[in-house]
């Protein structure tokens, strides 16, 4: 017996609520649907949603399920950028898969569809997904389209500086006519932001995991096609659900590993080091920091999607999107992973073939004069043959911290500068601002993991530095914080154990020589004071401001005071509900 039909025999008042509700009295004996998004205002890559969800209504519909719609909105880390409203960001991820939870259990549904585009949404639900463990499916909310030349959101920070910058490098907030040509246009869809982000990357995730339908990542979001592939889905998960399908048989080591094989081959966000271990671990799988690693040390980057490129990310679906780079990556993917389909990964992939999908696909190429291998580039000719980030270890980060490699210049791959130290990111852009901070300097920012401030992402200080006349690209930024899936320049993210537990960037004092280097992918402390010290000089000193160290106590009240005081490890995904 169904969970819904189990409850209306032992609760005599589940049908006249549902009546109630709107509910039609042979709707009562159907399978129940929950339908959850994060559709709202919030940003233009919830926006659009509604359209989607009433579209995957009318597939359950078809299939003979009853639909019910319920939204938790999520929040913009674009608009969250450079005040207190990041430090929320990450916790958000957690509130909704628990709010997604709290839904589906509560009636509770029979199967699920979920609908997110965004960052901490995408990786909230197929937490929630991993969780529950009910036939389920994710429809990736699409990519929204391309500015005029190929501009983002992100190009008011280049617009700005262009007209004029103060001796900080911070952008005036002036409007001209160009920062008004942009500003109107440079976001002129609904969908997520058109760069290889973190939205955007665990749209990837989303279906190189199996958990979306194939071909739904980086869809056009204003496009007709995607409202049929949400009619697909509704259609679809009733089919999962009379197969008994659940999501413990497609999440495997195998999935996976496909995923870590995708994150490789379009540069992914650093954050994916985050929500794919905790989405993992709801599972039952264990994904740990080198399973990454090892994977980008063998594949190459094979698409260069901004913002370490030029491609923005429809141009990879034109080209044929998570399909075409599976298709391409088949020596180095499990094939026989399952998918929500009800196929293999390798069934898909032929099924494609057959259908024509690639050639229709690419049609849209022909309006950009540029064929798919010239976005795809193939494993023996590369993007960027050397990968797309590493994982760093040494006296500063003993389990670790995490670098977006393929955004580094390459004299900066390997650096060693004296240290600036910062409680917080506001200290450190106020110091960009006065001048204090110099060509080959290393910024630490310390306090902002997960139990210190939330772990918010450094965003706005590196694009004040990217964007600086004389720091940009010159100056290396260390941080137990993490950083937007969308910046540039030499920054070293997730350093673990994190200060506020005690981690060795709490010892870090001005002067100290830090060390970094991408190739040998270590993270060190290698001086005192401008002087460099033997290792064993510099584990005594460090040994011996550990004893000396006040220690960390957080102020956050409310539901950011809960995160901080109960969030996990940063290697694990940093999460209260793993």
């Amino acid at each position: 017996m169904r969970a819904s039909q189990k409850n209306r025999q032992d609760n005599p008042e589940v049908d006249p609520l549902l009546i109630g509700t709107g509910w039609a009295q042979d709707d009562l004996g159907k399978s129940q649907i929950l339908l959850e998004s994060t559709a709202g205002d919030s940003h233009p890559g919830s926006q659009h949603l509604k359209r989607l969800v009433t579209a995957a209504r009318n597939g359950v519909y078809k299939a003979g399920g009853k639909p019910a719609i319920y939204t938790v909105t999520d929040i913009c880390d674009g608009l969250a950028t450079g005040h207190a409203g990041m430090n929320y960001s990450l916790v958000s991820r957690d509130l909704m898969a628990g709010m997604v939870e709290v839904h589906a259990l509560s009636l509770p549904f029979d199967a699920m569809v979920t609908f997110s585009s965004c960052d901490k949404a995408v990786p909230a639900h197929l937490m929630a997904i991993a969780g529950l463990n009910i036939p389920a499916l994710h429809v990736c909310g699409g990519s929204m389209a391309p500015g005029p030349g190929f501009s983002t959101a992100v190009t008011r920070y280049s617009t700005a500086s262009q007209e004029g910058v103060d001796q900080s490098g911070e952008p005036h907030p002036q409007v001209s006519g160009e920062d008004l040509f942009y500003t109107l246009n440079a976001c002129p869809t609904c969908g997520a932001c058109q760069y290889m982000g973190t939205a955007s990357t665990m749209q990837v995730m989303a279906e190189a995991l199996g958990l979306s339908l194939p071909g739904n990542a980086l869809m056009p979001a204003a496009s007709g096609l995607i409202t049929q592939y949400a009619d697909w889905a509704g259609q679809e998960v009733v089919n999962l659900l009379e197969k008994d399908m659940r999501p413990n048989d497609i999440f495997s080591q195998k999935a996976f590993e496909n995923a870590v094989t995708l994150h490789a081959a379009v540069s992914g966000s650093t954050n994916a080091l985050l929500h794919l271990p905790a989405i993992a671990s709801l599972a039952g799988i264990s994904l740990t920091p080198e399973d990454f690693n090892s994977v980008h040390k063998r594949i190459p980057v094979l698409v260069g999607l901004q913002m370490s490129g030029p491609w923005p990310t429809q141009m990879l679906w034109y080209a044929g999107g998570v399909p075409g780079l599976m298709r391409e990556l088949k020596e180095h993917l499990h094939l026989d992973a399952m998918t929500v389909t009800g196929r293999t990964v390798g069934d898909n992939l032929a099924d494609m073939e057959k259908s024509g999908y690639f050639e229709r696909t690419a049609l849209y190429l022909k309006n950009y004069q540029v064929k798919p291998k010239d976005i795809i580039r193939p494993l023996d000719d590369p993007y960027n043959a050397k990968g797309g980030l590493r994982v760093l270890y040494g006296n500063l980060a003993p389990d670790g911290a995490v670098v977006k490699r393929a955004a580094i210049t390459e004299e900066m791959q390997r650096h060693t500068g004296p240290a600036i130290p910062f409680d917080s990111e506001a200290d450190a852009i106020a110091a960009i601002q006065k001048g204090n901070i110099f060509p080959g300097d290393v910024i630490v920012i310390r306090y902002e993991g997960p139990r210190g401030s939330g772990m918010p992402e450094m965003f706005r200080t590196t694009e004040v530095l990217h964007h600086h006349p004389t720091l940009g690209g010159k100056v290396v930024l260390v941080t137990d914080g993490r950083f937007s899936g969308a910046t540039r320049g030499p920054a070293v993210g997730h350093v673990t154990p994190e200060a506020a537990l005690g981690g060795p960037l709490a010892f870090v004092e001005k002067g100290d020589l830090i060390s970094i280097d991408t190739r040998g992918q270590t993270l060190e402390l290698v001086g005192v004071a401008g002087e460099r010290k033997k290792p064993d000089e510099v584990e005594g000193i460090l040994r011996e401001r550990s004893r000396q160290w006040q220690g960390f106590t957080s102020e956050h009240k409310g539901v950011l005071g809960l995160f901080t005081r109960s969030a996990g490890a940063t290697q694990k995904g940093a999460s209260m509900l793993t």
